[in-house]
């Protein structure tokens, strides 16, 4: 999947409190890896998650080759919407 760099920290940015955490516990992950794949790539003891960047536009492309995290903060986002 694509999706451009602004794409995913705006995703990341709308996130309620916790959810970093949350996606990672859910899904068996380190923090770090987590904060990793949202563009945080100054956490040395994250574990890679297929996130390739190419240069470009809207702060280039982001092309990710697993989608779990983005899946769940897009749950997570819906479950914020429904409840306010």
């Amino acid at each position: 999947m694509n999706i451009t760099f602004n794409e995913l920290r705006k995703i990341k940015d709308t996130l309620p409190d916790g959810s970093i955490h949350r996606i990672a516990k859910e899904l068996d992950l380190n923090v770090e890896t987590v904060w990793n794949y949202f563009g945080g790539y100054g956490h040395p003891d994250g574990a890679p998650m297929g996130v390739h960047l190419e240069a470009g536009p809207d702060g280039g492309v982001v092309a990710l080759d697993d989608t779990r995290i983005l899946e769940l903060a897009n749950q997570i986002m819906q479950e914020q919407h429904v409840s306010a």
